[in-house]
């Protein structure tokens, strides 16, 4: 062990890390261990020039921007909506769609302790986030004989309470073998000097690396394999969080399908223009989800002739992937993008600390960025009322309250 305790040292000076050693004298040997070989793996070339990059990143142009052409679900006649659900649920019953659920976080936000899909809904009988997903997946596969493959990306910090959950569970009824679960990578967090972060005096802080790294995990864990092996040729990508997300809607599958695009989204309307929120827009002539914090309000005021908005449209987290483009994405190096956040850390005295503010940089790669790599994607804006009730904290616009209330009046008063 002093040889690598070398190579570490020898490290860490040249990175000026070294104060994530200051403890180790304290250590027991597994401790150390521990935290020698987890200082090995770390690519810090990689976690500072992230750093130092985002320092001087700047935001979009206008110049850069163009509008991206999209529908609205309710302006479709029902003739429209018969046509793209027949579509749909072709595709569907014949086993040619999947489902990915985005379920790496915890529940923290909420003042609960464990996987955020773990918290359960107060209604009649209380279920689980992932419960409530599981339903609408056992409702195709119940009325159709079929089985959807179940693919949940959880992360390093909640993968075993995760799949424990689901063992207590029984897995809600639903078959062991069509439900993967894999794990995301993880990057390590940077304080505001460039110094990465103790969690413990033995283990040093890393954060789920961003749901972009979907892609890459997917590959890693071999299901990208396992796709190709049971045919499938769509697959839907989703939060965990958002109760009212149906991840089988029929319409939106057939409206992909008939766009002719590999990749599609369903989109939000921006009710109050001077929000300061992503809007799904073409940059360099690709589509993508443009952070124009500097113009929103110019931006959102823009329509064309018709007096349609052209740069209102904004992420749900709703998304469909042909197989075709997962393949794709999954060899594509995605950029980072830098969060500001707060989180607890040991401070010089060995002694855990929890900020009032945020200190931290966490670095994360979205899935978004995927959209840059087509020539075109369908865009299906949808009511909010009818399909986004996410929980996102306690106190906030959405939360578990309004969630429940809202999950009662759209799911179970139409059952």
């Amino acid at each position: 062990m002093e040889d690598k305790l070398k190579i570490v040292r020898e490290i860490l000076k040249k990175y000026n890390q070294e104060h994530l050693i200051q403890f180790y004298s304290e250590l027991t040997e597994s401790q150390k261990s521990d935290l020698l070989n987890q200082i090995l793996e770390i690519d810090f070339e990689e976690i500072l020039y992230l750093y130092e990059k985002s320092k001087k990143d700047v935001l979009d142009s206008t110049e850069e921007v163009e509008p991206l052409d999209y529908s609205i679900k309710a302006d479709l006649t029902k003739s429209q909506l018969k046509s793209l659900s027949s579509v749909g649920l072709k595709a569907i019953k014949s086993g040619k769609v999947g489902v990915i659920t985005l379920a790496g976080g915890q529940g923290s936000r909420l003042g609960f302790s464990g996987p955020k899909g773990t918290f359960k809904l107060d209604i009649a009988p209380k279920k689980s986030l992932f419960e409530i997903l599981c339903d609408y997946l056992k409702k195709y596969n119940d009325k159709y004989k079929i089985c959807i493959p179940w693919y949940i990306m959880t992360s390093t910090n909640n993968y075993f309470d995760t799949l424990k959950f689901f063992e207590r569970n029984k897995f809600f009824g639903y078959e062991r073998n069509n439900i993967m679960f894999f794990n995301q990578e993880n990057m390590p967090i940077i304080d505001i000097h460039g110094k990465l972060v103790l969690s413990e005096t033995y283990k040093i802080n890393l954060a789920s690396n961003g749901n972009g790294n979907l892609f890459a995990s997917l590959k890693n864990a071999n299901l990208i394999k396992d796709m190709e092996l049971r045919k499938l040729q769509w697959l839907f990508v989703g939060g965990i969080d958002n109760v009212l997300l149906d991840p089988l809607d029929p319409i939106f599958i057939g409206y992909t399908i008939n766009s002719k695009c590999e990749v599609a989204s369903k989109t939000l309307f921006k009710e109050n223009p001077t929000d300061i929120s992503w809007v799904f827009a073409k940059k360099y002539g690709k589509p993508a989800i443009a952070d124009c914090e500097n113009f929103t309000e110019e931006l959102s005021k823009i329509t064309d002739k018709k007096g349609k908005y052209l740069y209102r449209e904004t992420n749900m987290l709703a998304h469909l992937f042909s197989l075709k483009a997962i393949q794709k994405m999954s060899n594509v190096s995605f950029p980072y993008h830098r969060a500001f956040r707060k989180n607890a850390f040991v401070n010089e005295e060995g002694m855990k600390q929890v900020p009032d503010k945020p200190n931290i940089y966490k670095f994360e790669q979205f899935v978004f960025d995927a959209f840059s790599h087509f020539n075109k994607i369908a865009l299906l804006r949808v009511d909010p009322e009818k399909e986004f009730a996410p929980i996102k904290d306690f106190n906030g616009k959405y939360n578990p309250e309004a969630a429940a209330q809202r999950y009662e009046e759209i799911v179970l008063k139409n059952k």
